[in-house]
């Protein structure tokens, strides 16, 4: 009988002691859940203001080269009574008049794969020509919304001035001056003729002088069409 009554109470003995170490068990799961859950939220957050800087900084970056290309492009252009004419200017036959005066003439063809041009590139587009004395001004209706662009300008008369002050009849010190990150084809000026490049990095838009006797003699601004 004692035997028994020692057996009963070292059986309940193991069963407390059990359900101790249960509850204790219990107890140690939950508390790493509860240290963990702070850090989670503050990886994700240092996660979104990761990708919101860097979203920040890249508008900021195409801001600033959108501003870069266009203020370069101001630059291949030509002034005349106070309006500047650039390349890549979109306009229109008002557009024209309103700066420059009615033109002398006015052409206009449009590209097809049967007119011995071989510009494939532009088969269904319509080009524009406008004539005035020393000026002839190409556009196409390349641009968006197949407006007109302005993709040439020649210039002979000197008085159209580029947006550097540079004309026609001037010599090549003064145009070296105005423009020093130009560059004369021939490598060394002479009294013959020669090119003067003034470019774009990308080299697709143009401006070039064409220089003889040392003299300026004529202008010329383009875009490369694809």
């Amino acid at each position: 009988m004692k035997a028994f009554k020692k057996i009963s109470i070292v059986a309940g003995a193991l069963v407390l002691c059990v359900g101790a170490s249960v509850g204790c068990g219990k107890n140690s799961i939950k508390s790493p859940d509860q240290t963990t859950a702070p850090t989670n939220v503050s990886v994700s957050t240092e996660a979104v203001t990761t990708a919101a800087s860097s979203a920040a900084a890249e508008t900021t970056a195409k801001s600033d080269s959108q501003n870069t290309t266009e203020e370069s492009l101001k630059e291949l252009g030509f002034i005349y009574k106070e309006n500047t004419i650039a390349l890549l200017d979109t306009t229109d036959d008002q557009k024209i008049e309103g700066m420059l005066g009615k033109a002398e003439n006015i052409k206009t063809h449009t590209y097809s794969s049967s007119d011995g041009l071989n510009m494939d590139q532009l088969t269904g587009k319509t080009e524009k020509q406008y004539f005035f004395p020393g000026l002839v001004i190409k556009t196409i209706d390349a641009a968006e919304d197949n407006k007109f662009y302005i993709y040439q300008i020649e210039i002979t008369s000197p008085q159209y001035t580029s947006v550097r002050n540079i004309k026609v009849g001037d010599s090549f010190e003064t145009l070296k001056e105005a423009y020093p990150e130009g560059n004369l084809l021939g490598g060394e000026i002479s009294d013959g003729e020669d090119d003067f490049r003034f470019e774009e990095k990308d080299y697709t838009n143009v401006m070039n002088f064409h220089i003889k006797n040392r003299k300026v003699v004529s202008i010329q601004i383009y875009s490369l069409i694809d």
